[in-house]
């Protein structure tokens, strides 16, 4: 039996470090639809709708993957998980690199690269922070969780650039090739338990040795979304987060930077602005996640979405060949807004199903989530080629933002609630 070893004090923020880097080379995968869209129309002569139904498909497995993903991290350890998933986006970007057709981007970009970076979604980073750490958790699992949009952001100017210089086949292999090489740092770092390499959470009184494991992890998965799906509370924050990835994901970085160019904006300008959200992702993350482990989730969520919302039903005002104030105000406050329903609602889920299941039913909010991403990033493709114009997509997701903060009005404390395989909290009071 491993015993506790003080001196391994400093292993949870080892952890996390490797698992942020995760996250922030995931992350950077979904920055693809941004800068590959335009020269894929320019190759192969495919329509808008044509190449965002190969991204929605690959946004709508990001999101359904998660809870499987997590329920298999209990049964066969993080570490396989996350080093299977990385190798796959490495051969699905390998793939992408190399097609000629429209179904290869399907299959490649869609289906391969959804399938890996769903593994390590969301539900990872959460994952982590519920396990190896107990003080700081609200904090740590909003800066993992802003890893992903940093990545996305913040590398989409050096992503762009390298389209731009050597062609959209090497930005896939780059990305790829950046996944294959985390997968020795994930297998000498990454462990399942704090208690496996003598360790506490970081906060925790003591040491807790490790649980079993679990069986039957599809199973579970599903059981928990059944059980799950029979409280109000599940539903409420299953469609403000499915709002949350459409507002976000959705539009944001599959249509800002061909919009704004769109517009005149040159694509490099376009995709800094990306960035710049980036970094205040990071900020924005942070912040609600110090917040979350001090105020109420709840009313948390209700000021993000309705700040989102204002933001979005402005930025039609802004669009334009130059970054002006107003441009450079929406990019820092949206920036801030981007990721901080995330902290709020992993705690919501803590507290309403209970600290084992948090993460799998949090897996399965991503997968609306990813939904959400998915059905906007896909309508907002059609909207533009029947409208030439992108400005409803960006009234429409405030608008929904809009009802996001008065949905998460209804949101209160958790009650307790019988499920199967034993009671957990999981309902609400509305």
């Amino acid at each position: 039996m491993t015993r506790f070893s003080p001196a391994r004090s400093r292993r949870p923020w080892w952890v996390a470090a490797v698992t942020g880097l995760v996250v922030l080379v995931t992350g950077w995968s979904t920055g693809v639809p941004d800068v590959l869209t335009e020269p894929l129309r320019a190759e192969f002569g495919w329509s808008r709708g044509t190449i965002a139904f190969a991204f929605a498909v690959n946004m709508a497995l990001y999101g359904l993957t998660a809870p499987f993903a997590a329920a298999l991290m209990d049964r066969i350890g993080i570490r396989r998980v996350v080093g299977g998933a990385l190798a796959i986006v490495a051969a699905g970007s390998a793939l992408t690199a190399a097609m000629a057709e429209s179904w290869q981007l399907l299959l490649g970009w869609g289906l391969l690269v959804g399938l890996g970076t769903g593994s390590m979604a969301l539900t990872f980073a959460a994952t982590v922070a519920n396990r190896w750490f107990v003080a700081r958790r609200g904090l740590v699992s909003g800066v993992l969780t802003s890893s992903s949009m940093f990545g996305g952001m913040v590398l989409m100017p050096l992503l762009a650039w390298i389209v731009h210089h050597e062609g959209w086949r090497i930005g896939a292999v780059v990305v790829g090739a950046a996944s294959l090489a985390l997968v020795p740092l994930v297998f000498l770092v990454l462990r399942d338990h704090p208690g496996e390499v003598g360790a506490r959470a970081h906060g925790a009184a003591e040491f807790t040795a490790p649980p079993a494991r679990s069986e039957g992890a599809a199973r579970r998965a599903l059981v928990l979304l059944g059980n799950a799906a029979k409280t109000k509370g599940f539903w409420l924050l299953a469609v403000t987060f499915g709002i949350c990835g459409a507002s976000t994901n959705g539009i944001m970085m599959t249509h800002f930077v061909p919009a704004a160019t769109g517009h005149g904006m040159h694509v490099v300008v376009a995709a800094s602005l990306l960035a710049v959200m980036g970094v205040f992702n990071i900020v924005g993350a942070a912040g609600s996640g110090w917040l979350t482990d001090r105020f109420s989730a709840r009313w948390l969520l209700v000021g993000h979405y309705g700040a989102r919302a204002v933001s979005l039903l402005v930025l039609p005002l802004f669009m334009g060949s130059g970054v002006g104030a107003g441009m450079i105000v929406f990019t820092v406050v949206y920036g801030l807004l981007d990721l901080a329903t995330v902290p709020p609602t992993i705690a919501l889920c803590r507290e309403f199903f209970g600290a084992d299941n948090g993460p799998i039913v949090f897996g399965w909010l991503s997968a609306v989530h990813a939904l959400g991403a998915g059905a906007a990033a896909l309508s907002g493709g059609v909207l533009r080629g029947l409208a030439g114009s992108y400005t409803a997509v960006w009234l429409g997701s405030g608008v929904l933002c809009l009802a996001a903060a008065a949905l998460s009005v209804r949101l209160g404390t958790g009650v307790r609630s019988r499920a199967a395989g034993g009671a957990f909290p999981a309902a609400v009071r509305v």
